[in-house]
């Protein structure tokens, strides 16, 4: 009898090819599929330069011209990697007595290598419209003898998953309290998130605070910058450092446009922003916003709403919203990762996702997809990236506040 694929199918494995990964990792994150990828980010650092002024020996008078020469005004963000990691256990037995379909309906190997990969994509995905200080979501009252905690923002809620171990601290960049407590439930349709045990093992008794921030056990201030870092919200001042740059120099130019469109229809704060980006010199031909506010426009819109599909690969789609601004059309795309109360409006062409390698990977350096556990039946798979975000024109996008 000839050894065919049926007879052999218990001793294949799930091949991961780059496509097959991309499809896990870009399929639910449309900013993260768009954006630009550059895979070779290798050394110490990578500088991002940028010009923010032009020479100023300026004037109608010559004499005057030439005493007031200055130089082109540069300065160059030095990017440095920023690690996000998946690991995951898988016992031998489970794998063996998994391996065929009369043994299990999903492969364990093939159930907790995609696992891992979807899980760092994740934390990569809600890292790229964040601050890079880790922080996933605020509570909204002090808890301590409660074991329930309620999230600021309903949409954060799509951050958090059941077993996940957190920390708190009362700033994005201040010391994390002590203890941690595990996610036993989350209602996505309240925001509420049930933990471990009462609020009061978090910080010797005194408990969660009102505001308090909520970040992913080992994560503060670790992981990789992104939106909300490159376009805070608020002017950066000068003591803050920002891959090496001081942005007060020019606010705008150096850490974005900053629109306040509360209390506006959510199309004429759009509109607006992207004229401000317009009269500064950018051409937005994106604005990422998550799917409550999506909603919003599309319902205000009516009638004169106009559709738009975007195809990263033949698998890979996302439909959006074409708006027109005074300096082109802009896909408006909702993003499950956007904070609730934002809007970036973006000239796409100016950012880029910096990583060594792919990001995410199975991390292989000695050629061995699995370690053996030292004191266990099982065997590990370690997933990772190495990564930042980087921008070379920050004052050609927007932050926008909604709410």
């Amino acid at each position: 009898m000839t050894l065919n694929m049926t007879s052999m199918d218990a001793a294949l494995k799930q091949h991961y090819t780059s496509d097959r990964v991309e499809n896990m990792v870009f399929k639910d994150n449309p900013f993260f599929a768009m954006v630009s990828k550059y895979k070779n980010f290798d050394g110490r650092n990578l500088p991002v330069p940028i010009k923010y002024g032009l020479p100023q020996g300026i004037s109608s008078t010559f004499s005057t011209a030439q005493t007031n020469i200055t130089n082109t005004y540069l300065k160059a963000f030095l990017l440095t990697r920023a690690k996000h990691y998946s690991v995951a256990s898988i016992d031998n037995e489970t794998i063996e007595a998994s391996k065929n379909d009369s043994g299990a309906f999903l492969s364990a190997l093939t159930l907790e290598i995609d696992g891992a990969i979807e899980g760092v994509a994740r934390e990569l995905a809600v890292a790229l419209f964040r601050d890079g200080s880790g922080a996933i979501g605020q509570s909204t009252s002090a808890i301590t003898s409660g074991t329930s905690l309620t999230l600021l923002l309903l949409d954060d809620s799509s951050n958090f998953e059941v077993g996940m171990v957190l920390s708190f601290s009362s700033t994005t960049t201040g010391a994390v309290k002590t203890g941690v407590l595990s996610v036993t439930a989350i209602n996505r349709d309240t925001g509420v998130i049930t933990l471990s045990a009462a609020g009061t093992t978090i910080d010797g008794g005194t408990g969660i605070a009102a505001s308090d921030y909520i970040f992913r056990q080992g994560n503060q201030n670790l992981g990789v910058t992104g939106l909300s870092g490159w376009l805070p919200g608020t002017a950066p001042s000068p003591s803050e450092s920002f891959f090496g740059v001081d942005r007060s120099a020019d606010a705008t130019r150096l850490a974005g446009i900053r629109y306040d469109g509360r209390g506006m229809p959510i199309e004429e704060a759009l509109v607006d922003a992207a004229a401000k980006v317009g009269q500064l010199g950018g051409r937005p031909d994106y604005c990422f916003l998550s799917y409550t506010n999506y909603a919003a426009l599309e319902k205000a819109l009516g009638s004169k709403v106009q559709y738009i599909d975007k195809n990263i690969t033949p698998e890979i789609g996302f439909r959006g919203i074409l708006v027109h601004g005074p300096r082109g059309p802009i896909s408006v795309i909702p993003d499950q990762n956007c904070p609730g109360n934002r809007a970036f409006m973006l000239s796409m062409e100016y950012w880029k996702l910096y990583s060594l390698g792919d990001a995410p990977k199975i991390i292989q350096t000695d050629g061995m997809k699995f370690l053996r556990d030292s004191s266990a039946d099982s065997v590990q798979v370690r997933v990772g990236a190495y990564a930042q975000l980087g921008c070379r024109a920050p004052g050609f996008n927007a932050n926008i506040q909604l709410s």
